[in-house]
C-alpha cells in the first residue's frame, strides 16, 4: 500500500457510475459483476430492471468499457429534448404505443447504419452496394454526423410524418408510398424500406458470424418519464421496437435495456407477456454489499485490503452491539448506491471532521443521523413523479415508535385524510389506509411482519394483504423521524399531525405500482390531449392554407380553453362535457370533409381523420375506459 494514513485514501466510489468511470475507480476493480451483468454480457436478457441506484448504469457502464466481446458500442441516454420528441410523437391511423415504436426503430437503424459504413471500412475493407447505400441514406437524410440526440430526432420525426429520401434504396417516396392510406401506414413502409437496407448489409458483412454482435443500450429514461400515458407509450414503444429489431436483425445486433422498477412496472399493454423471458431484476443481498464494499476498499487502497482490516481495524468491530458491517447494511435499502453513501460518510466522519486514521462507534452513529435525512428526502425525491404526496405521509411517523398496527395508523390517517385530500385532489382514489400502506410498501418505507419475519419489499415477495395488521418503518429512516425505538406509548396527537402534513415538512430530531390521480382528473387530462393532438395534426397539414389551419385552430383552442376552465373550476362532473366535445369533433371532421378542400393526409383529411379518432376515443373515455398506456389515437 502506499504512504500515508489508509483512512485518508479510502474511498468506495461516486454514487453514480458515469464519474466512477471517469475517476477510474469502477475500471480498476470497483465494479462487482453479479447476475445481471452476466445476463446482460452474454446476451440471455435484454430488459435489466432494478430501483434506482440499483447498479443499472453501472453494468451499462462496464459493458461500454468491455469492448472486447462486441463489434461495437452505441449507448442512447435520452435528455429532455430528445424525449419530448418521443412522447410528443404520433401518426395518424396508428395508436399511440405502435407510433413512438416506429421512432425509436428509426433510431436504432439510424445508429446501425452508421456503425455499418465506419465497421465495413476499418474491419472488413470490404466496399460493398449495400454499405454504399446506407451512406448515401444518411447523408441524404442528414444523419451520418453527430450532433444532440434530441435535434436527430425532430428531424427522423418529420421524416417519418412526411417522407424519409429513400433514393438510396431505389424508392423515390412520393410516388412509390402515394398510395398509403394513412400517416401511420406510409411511415411504416418508408421504416421497412431503411430497416431492410441495413438488415441486407449486415447479411452481406456476414458480420452475425465472423465477429461479436453491435451492442445497442438505452439508459435512464427515468430523466424523461412522467406518470402520464404519452410517457408510458414512450416506454412501451420502446420494447416493442426492440423485441422488433431482434428479431430483424437476428445476432448481428445485441440490445440491453436498462429500466427503473417502478416504469417497468406501471406499463400495461397487450404484448407484455412475451417480455417476461428477457427481464431480469437486480436484488442486492447483504452479502453481496459486503462484497461490494471490499472490491471498492481494494481499488481505492490496495490489493492487500482484506475484510478483516476493513470491518476489525478501519471499522469498529461492533455498533451498538451488532457487527458492523451487518448494523451499517441493515439501516441502507439494498442497492449499491446507499450503500455506498453511507461508507463514504462513515470515512468522511472520521477522517475529514475528526482528523482520526481509525473511523470509531461514535463516528458511524454520527454518520448515521446525516444519511438518514438525507434518505429521507431522496426517497421523496425518488418518487416526486409517481407518489407527490410521499413526503406529506412521512409525519404519521414521526416521533413515535417504529412499529406501527394497522389499527393505529388508521387513527392517523383518519386525522391527516382531509388534508391530504385538499392538496392532492387529483389523488384521492389513492389516498386511502389501504393505498398508502401499499405505496409506503412498495418504495421501502415500511414492512410488513409475516410470522418471525419482517419483510420489506423486493424481488417476488407479495404485496401488503388485508389482513396483515402490523408495519415496520425501515431502520435506514428511523433517525431522521425520531422513531428509534419500537413501541412509542405517547398519546397521538391528530391536530398537531394534520397541521405538519398541511405544511409538508416535519422537524427531524437530530411495481406496487404506481399512484394514478382520479378518473376526474384525468378526463380533463385527456380532454386537453385530445385538443393538442389535433392542433398538431393542423399544424402538419401542409396542403391546407395558413388561413384553413388558422381557423381550425382556433376552433380547437376554444375547446382547449373550456377544458382549462373545468380544471380551474374543479368542476368534474365531466362525461357530457367529453360527449359534448367528441360530437362537436365529429361536426368539425364533416365539415371538413364537405368543405371541398384537399383531403389528403396532408390536408382536410389527415385533420378530420384526427378530429373522428379522437371523438372516438374521448367517448371511449366518457363510458370508462382509461389504460396506462393511453395511446394518442383511436386503434
Amino acid at each position: 500500500m502506499a504512504d500515508g494514513p489508509v483512512l485518508a485514501r479510502l474511498h468506495f466510489g461516486r454514487e453514480d457510475a458515469e464519474r466512477d468511470v471517469t475517476e477510474g475507480l469502477l475500471l480498476r476493480g470497483g465494479f462487482l459483476p453479479n447476475a445481471a451483468y452476466r445476463a446482460a454480457l452474454s446476451g440471455r436478457k435484454m430488459l435489466i430492471i432494478g430501483r434506482k441506484g440499483s447498479g443499472k448504469s453501472a453494468i451499462c457502464m462496464q459493458l461500454s468499457a468491455d469492448g472486447g466481446q462486441h463489434a461495437g458500442t452505441v449507448l442512447v441516454t435520452p435528455d429532455e429534448t430528445a424525449g419530448e420528441e418521443i412522447r410528443r410523437f404520433e401518426l395518424q391511423g396508428l395508436p399511440g404505443d405502435s407510433a413512438k415504436s416506429l421512432i425509436w426503430r428509426y433510431l436504432f437503424a439510424v445508429h446501425a447504419a452508421r456503425h455499418l459504413v465506419t465497421h465495413a471500412k476499418d474491419a472488413h475493407r470490404r466496399k460493398l452496394d449495400s454499405v454504399k447505400a446506407l451512406a448515401r441514406f444518411l447523408k441524404q437524410n442528414g444523419e451520418s454526423a453527430g450532433g444532440r440526440l434530441g435535434d436527430r430526432l425532430a428531424q427522423g420525426a418529420r421524416g417519418l410524418q412526411t417522407s424519409l429520401s429513400l433514393e438510396a434504396f431505389g424508392v423515390k417516396a412520393g410516388v412509390d408510398l402515394a398510395s398509403a392510406p394513412s400517416e401511420g401506414a406510409q411511415a411504416a413502409r418508408q421504416l421497412e424500406v431503411v430497416e431492410q437496407g441495413v438488415a441486407k448489409a449486415f447479411t452481406d458483412l456476414g458480420c452475425a458470424g465472423e465477429h461479436g454482435p453491435l451492442l445497442l443500450m438505452v439508459d435512464q429514461l427515468e430523466q424523461v418519464w412522467s406518470a402520464e400515458s404519452d410517457s408510458n407509450s414512450m416506454v412501451i414503444g420502446l420494447l416493442l421496437a426492440a423485441k422488433h429489431a431482434v428479431s430483424l436483425y437476428g445476432g448481428a445486433v445485441r440490445f440491453l435495456l436498462f429500466l427503473r422498477a417502478d416504469i417497468y412496472d406501471s406499463l400495461s399493454f397487450g404484448e407484455g407477456d412475451k417480455f417476461r423471458g428477457d427481464e431480469l431484476r437486480i436484488t442486492w443481498t447483504e452479502q453481496a454489499l459486503r462484497d461490494l464494499a471490499l472490491a471498492r476498499a481494494r481499488a481505492s487502497v490496495g490489493a492487500e485490503m482484506t475484510a478483516e482490516l476493513l470491518w476489525g481495524e478501519l471499522f469498529p468491530a461492533v455498533v451498538e452491539g451488532e457487527e458492523t458491517a451487518s448494523y451499517l447494511f441493515r439501516r441502507c435499502l439494498p442497492r449499491p448506491r446507499d450503500a455506498i453513501q453511507f461508507l463514504n460518510l462513515c470515512q468522511e466522519t472520521a477522517w475529514l471532521i475528526h482528523g482520526r486514521e481509525r473511523i470509531t462507534e461514535g463516528d458511524v452513529l454520527q454518520a448515521g443521523r446525516q444519511f438518514s435525512d438525507w434518505k429521507l428526502k431522496d426517497l421523496a425525491l425518488e418518487y416526486l413523479v409517481a407518489h407527490p404526496f410521499l413526503k406529506h405521509l412521512f409525519p404519521l411517523f414521526q416521533n413515535t415508535g417504529y412499529v406501527v398496527t394497522r389499527a393505529a395508523l388508521a387513527t392517523r390517517f383518519e386525522a391527516a385524510a382531509e388534508s391530504l385530500h385538499r392538496l392532492f385532489p387529483a389523488y384521492a382514489d389513492a389516498l386511502t389506509l389501504p393505498g398508502i400502506i401499499d405505496v409506503l410498501y412498495a418504495v421501502g418505507f415500511l414492512g410488513v411482519r409475516r410470522g418471525n419475519d419482517v419483510v420489506f419489499a423486493g424481488g417476488d415477495d407479495l404485496p401488503v394483504q388485508a389482513h396483515e395488521a402490523e408495519f415496520h418503518v425501515h431502520p435506514c429512516f428511523r433517525a431522521a423521524l425520531g422513531a428509534t425505538s419500537a413501541i412509542d406509548l405517547r398519546h397521538f396527537e391528530p391536530l398537531v399531525a394534520a397541521n405538519r402534513i398541511v405544511q409538508g415538512n416535519f422537524q427531524s430530531p437530530a411495481v406496487t405500482g404506481l399512484s394514478f390521480p382520479s378518473r376526474d382528473h384525468r378526463l380533463v387530462q385527456e380532454l386537453r390531449r385530445s385538443c393538442h393532438s389535433i392542433l398538431a395534426q393542423t399544424s402538419r397539414a401542409v396542403d391546407l392554407t395558413q388561413d384553413a389551419r388558422d381557423e381550425i385552430a382556433r376552433q380547437i383552442n376554444r375547446v382547449l380553453d373550456e377544458a382549462n376552465v373545468l380544471a380551474a373550476a374543479s368542476i368534474f362532473d365531466l362525461e357530457d362535457q367529453l360527449l359534448a366535445t367528441a360530437h362537436y369533433f365529429d361536426t368539425l371532421a364533416a365539415q371538413l370533409l364537405a368543405s371541398g378542400l384537399d383531403d389528403t393526409a396532408g390536408g382536410a383529411g389527415g385533420v378530420a381523420g384526427r378530429l373522428e379518432e379522437e371523438s372516438r376515443r374521448l367517448r371511449r373515455l366518457a363510458g370508462g375506459s382509461y389504460g396506462s398506456s393511453g395511446s394518442s389515437s383511436g386503434s
